[in-house]
């Protein structure tokens, strides 16, 4: 299979609420991707698509994020969500995905991601348990699931507090 990992067009957003559908199996998470691509502070050029024979098989999408501790808040990156179609599951899509979606958030300069999911997959990646940099999930979550990566060395240096995300996905 031959992957082709780029950047979201305005052609495939059926395809990608699909393949969203279907990795999730509902629609919530599709309405969430919508609702994020639809808030001012989306970013285009992080918003992937996976393609194989020219058939949309992945997404990934990182969104801006808050690291808020009292009156300081550092800029952060959310990988959320990803979604891989399920007869193309365990076949290296996501792996490309994230791979691509990591170098794209150092290239714009970020410094940090955040991911709240499976605690057996993201540390793949580089993704440690947040807590250890005493950065906070403000929803209810195991501490193994909420998970950053440093995109730059000493990316959280001196960084704690609670992750804000951006509206959408508090309306989940």
């Amino acid at each position: 299979m031959k992957l082709y990992i780029r950047t979201e067009t305005a052609a495939d957003l059926p395809a990608v609420a699909a393949v969203v559908e279907q990795a999730f199996q509902q629609k919530d998470e599709a309405v969430l991707v919508d609702r994020l691509r639809r808030h001012p502070a989306y970013l285009p050029a992080l918003s992937l698509v996976a393609e194989a024979d020219g058939q949309v098989v992945g997404h990934l999408l990182f969104t801006p994020a808050e690291i808020q501790d009292g009156g300081k808040s550092v800029p952060t990156l959310c990988l959320a969500p990803m979604s891989v179609a399920p007869g193309f599951q365990k076949k290296g899509v996501g792996k490309e995905l994230i791979h691509t979606g990591l170098q794209k958030a150092r290239e714009l300069g970020f410094r940090s991601v955040i991911v709240l999911g499976h605690s057996d997959y993201y540390p793949k990646f580089g993704f440690r348990r947040a807590d250890r940099w005493n950065i906070r999930c403000p929803f209810p979550a195991p501490p193994e699931a909420f998970m950053a990566l440093e995109l730059v060395e000493g990316g959280l240096d001196g960084v704690a507090g609670e992750v804000v995300y951006l509206e959408p996905f508090y309306q989940l």
